[in-house]
């Protein structure tokens, strides 16, 4: 589906996010059926698109939770990606991603997708670190974290259950002043090393 205006969030070079829309339904729920996509992320059970009609109805609908769709240059949605459990308090959040589209993958579009919205949690939002999880073997996931400055902070053994046995759960975070000089980075060259 071809992006309408509206919709449109944060533009990087190359990728973008946007606000989801009904059309976008079909595609999440392939994603999130596709176990090659699903092993590292938390979900397990099949997905109908009733089931993710549901949860499209709740996105955005409270001041804590922000998800939004992952595109391509030709605006084609490629992946979700969300900043969840705001504590505004605290100045804390935990993200979320995954790219349903494998033919991304690799290639440098979720890490331009989360710093675009690390510049949302910091600069707007005013947050001064966000949290992730990882499945230990989600090694494109850790890599792609830590060109962004998030580092590891805890390990929690043999946590998670995926491709049939059990795997470390790796909790990272980013704090605001370490991902300023990153963003500064690409700022000026368009890179994330």
């Amino acid at each position: 589906m071809k992006n309408k205006p509206e919709l449109t969030f944060r533009v990087g070079r190359r990728a973008r996010l946007r606000l989801l829309c009904d059309a976008d339904i079909p595609q999440i729920t392939q994603g999130m059926n596709d176990p090659e996509v699903t092993q590292y992320i938390l979900q397990y059970m099949p997905k109908t698109t009733e089931a993710e009609t549901e949860w499209f109805k709740k996105l955005n609908t409270t001041p804590n939770d922000f998800v939004f769709g992952i595109e391509n240059e030709e605006e084609e949605l490629i992946g979700v990606m969300g900043l969840h459990g705001v504590k505004y308090i605290h100045g804390t959040a935990t993200t979320g991603a995954y790219l349903g589209n494998k033919e991304y993958w690799g290639k440098g579009y979720g890490s331009e997708a989360k710093m675009l919205l690390l510049q949302y949690a910091f600069d707007t939002l005013g947050l001064r670190k966000i949290c992730g999880a990882v499945i230990a073997f989600n090694e494109r996931c850790l890599s792609y974290q830590a060109k962004c400055g998030y580092k590891e902070e805890a390990r929690l053994k043999n946590h998670l259950f995926k491709n049939g046995r059990y795997w470390d759960e790796i909790l990272v975070s980013v704090y605001r002043e370490d991902w300023f000089p990153i963003w500064a980075q690409y700022q000026e060259t368009g890179e994330i090393r």
